[in-house]
């Protein structure tokens, strides 16, 4: 069943529009800016409860907590990430070149700071793969590992002192870089990380750990690589002293895992079913502990043991504040990276459960866990995203599971410390490898991310081949570049269409996809789908120049034509003044290009800005010197459909000098129907605008 539709108003100028419609936009603007002003400076007791609770959102959430509906699963879901963080927490400080006991520090102090300051119901914060990885790398090129150093000695303690300072450091330069952009109101940045960049870099980091993780799962004591074509350094490394392997140490890898791959397989093969996964990572720990020291393995096989862990809380220590020239190039990445990575994860299962993310509350929530756990011998941290998974999969509801993480983590420094002292760095490399399951699985998504768009998938492949190939933190800027790059390309090779418009409709769409929508007899309707500014002005001058066929040629002999026009009009006049006799033979300009030029020349064109997000000073001037080249052959140019920040620029930048200011239109159709009125009447009266 069909229906037609007719509508009946007058045309509207964007003139005309506003002042039916329209505000005064100095008065409302100068009124909007003295009320912001106003309500800055105000102070009263509820704008400070109110800037409390922005700034510290437990205060808002906590008074609103359901205990009977949320403690059990906060409990649960709190409970087994801690228990997850403790084997994590070790295992990650290897990457991190530091102690295991300041992976312990790290998964403590970061979870009670952002259970405050977080916005992120569901996130867990504490030790990352790929941070500490980055991490590492930094420690490793300013304090490089020495071949042979006897681990009671002194020379060992100021060794590993030298070490968490420098890590220390890199948490508190990437908190104050954090909260310097909170202040900045930054949060936006982390959108130039894009969901391709993010999936590839933690795909190719995975990579870089697993390799990274070999030496240890071998028993093999080899100086770490760091800086360009570090993967395949390492990996020819490992080749080169395959003979060396300690088979004691390679079968307590290939033992812990072939327990760890299945068991982490059925957690997430029946993650619906189970209230909490099977804790693996923990019992594989006490388990090898128990072993290792039953056995005096260190001892008999020489296999590497985790050694001494201090009991009882980190005293406060100043970080090694002279590094921070050295590691600031990347420290900025670090901070990108952890970033992106926590409001990635919080902004997904915000979006699943329905609530909101605040940006640039996350910048001071990690900012702050950052710079204060930084004089607690911490290094840096960020959301993660196994124990994140587990969080909300155990049916964890607010900020409060992390008060009972944090409780597990601080009984084990306080008193189950030490006990893990002859814990293998073997078993912690291989739950260093075994975490790593789900960037792994990324690849998964490729066949569809070809599929929905070609360009990301490239986005990608170039992010993870970078990533691989050179370094984690060069990769990452390759991969940055190179979507921004595709991001220029996308704006300077926007498609310029022909508009056709749908028969008994007000509807007009591209002529190439539609083929039965029919081109306005001599109107040249255009659009382009992009900003027009010094990027692509020269493309867009092209293809309007094609469309248009406007060519430098075809605008001499319209010149041409014109000069004759007038010199012809002179003549008449003065015919006319010296007989008394009206020559009619040439009575418009229309008439004259009618005997001139083909009838599918166009006497008007129109520009469709609906897609025209922005124009730069370079775009209002090339539309200026279009019109002013269409005016010189009799062709006339309109407007429609141009947003508020476009028709500004363009009036302030003198297009209206040129350009008639009732030539610019609310509508296509208005600008349509305006022009075929000009061409039935010579004066210039506007009624309706009718379907």
């Amino acid at each position: 069943m069909s229906a037609s539709v007719a509508v009946y108003r007058s045309i509207y100028t964007e003139d005309r529009f506003k002042q039916a419609y329209g505000s005064d936009d100095n008065a409302s603007g100068s009124l909007r800016l003295r009320e912001k002003l106003a309500g800055r400076c105000r102070c009263s007791k509820r704008a400070c409860l109110h800037l409390l609770r922005e700034r510290v959102p437990i205060f808002s959430w906590l008074p609103r907590y359901k205990l009977k509906k949320w403690i059990l699963g906060d409990t649960i879901a709190g409970l087994t990430v801690g228990i997850l963080h403790i084997p994590q927490g070790m295992a990650f400080a290897l990457l991190t070149s530091v102690a295991p006991i300041f992976g312990l520090y790290t998964s403590f102090f970061p979870v009670v700071l952002y259970m405050f300051f977080g916005t992120g119901r569901h996130v867990s914060t504490g030790t990352f793969a790929v941070v500490s990885l980055m991490t590492g790398s930094v420690v490793e090129q300013l304090v490089p590992s020495p071949l042979e150093m006897n681990s009671s000695s002194s020379e060992a303690s100021d060794f590993e002192a030298q070490r968490i300072g420098v890590a220390s450091a890199i948490a508190l330069l990437s908190g104050i870089i954090m909260l310097c952009m909170f202040a900045l109101q930054l949060g936006f940045l982390s959108t130039y990380l894009s969901e391709p960049i993010v999936k590839a870099f933690t795909s190719a980091a995975a990579f870089h750990v697993t390799i990274s993780q070999l030496q240890s799962m071998l028993g093999l004591r080899l100086p770490r690589h760091t800086g360009t074509f570090s993967l395949f350094k390492t990996l020819a490394s490992v080749m080169e002293n395959l003979p060396h392997t300690n088979m004691a140490e390679l079968l307590i890898s290939l033992v812990c895992l072939a327990i760890l791959v299945p068991v982490k397989e059925l957690n997430m093969r029946f993650r619906q079913r189970l209230r909490t996964p099977i804790p693996v990572e923990i019992l594989t720990v006490i388990i090898a502990t128990g072993v290792a020291y039953a056995c005096s393995l260190d001892s008999t096989y020489n296999i590497e043991i985790v050694g001494h862990i201090p009991a009882g809380f980190p005293r406060p220590q100043l970080p090694a504040f002279h590094t921070f020239p050295a590691i600031a190039g990347d420290t900025i990445a670090i901070t990108f990276v952890g970033y992106a990575v926590s409001v990635s994860l919080a902004m997904i299962y915000a979006d699943k459960h329905g609530y909101s993310i605040h940006p640039n509350q996350e910048l001071l929530a990690h900012g702050i866990s950052n710079t204060v756990s930084s004089f607690f011998t911490c290094f840096p941290s960020s959301a993660t995203l196994a124990t994140t998974n587990i969080l909300e999969s155990a049916g964890g509801y607010t900020q409060l599971s992390g008060l009972f993480t944090s409780l597990v983590v601080l009984i084990v420094l306080l008193l189950i410390g030490p006990l893990f002292y002859f814990l293998p760095k073997a078993v912690l490399a291989c739950i260093n490898v075994t975490s790593l399951r789900q960037m792994f699985l990324q690849f998964q998504d490729l066949p569809d991310l070809w599929r929905i768009s070609k360009i990301d998938f490239m986005v990608w492949l170039v992010t993870w081949l970078s990533v691989v190939i050179l370094n984690v933190d060069l990769g990452l800027a390759i991969g940055v570049v190179f979507s921004m790059m595709t991001v220029i390309c996308r704006t300077q090779r926007a498609g310029c269409s022909v508009l056709g418009r749908a028969s008994n409709t007000e509807i007009y769409r591209p002529l190439e996809n539609h083929s039965k929508c029919y081109e306005v007899p001599g109107v040249k309707i255009l659009t382009y789908n992009g900003p027009i500014y010094y990027g692509n002005r020269s493309f867009f001058r092209e293809e309007m120049i094609r469309l248009l066929g406007l060519t430098p040629e075809k605008i001499r002999r319209r010149e041409k034509a014109i000069k004759a026009l007038e010199k012809r009009e002179r003549e008449t006049t003065v015919n006319t003044v010296e007989r008394g006799i009206a020559n009619t033979s040439f009575s418009s300009e229309n008439e004259f290009f009618k005997s001139e030029t083909s009838e599918s020349d166009a006497q008007a064109v129109l520009i469709d800005c609906s897609s025209v997000i922005f124009v730069d000073v370079a775009g209002a001037r090339l539309l200026t010197q279009m019109c002013t080249e269409c005016q010189k052959v009799g062709v006339h140019v309109y407007l429609a459909n141009c947003n508020e920040s476009v028709l500004k620029i363009l009036t302030s930048s003198g297009l209206m000098k040129y350009m008639n200011p009732q030539h610019i239109f609310v509508t296509v159709h208005d600008a349509v129907v305006y022009i075929q009125q000009q061409k039935e009447k010579p004066s210039e009266n506007t009624t309706t605008v009718w379907v």
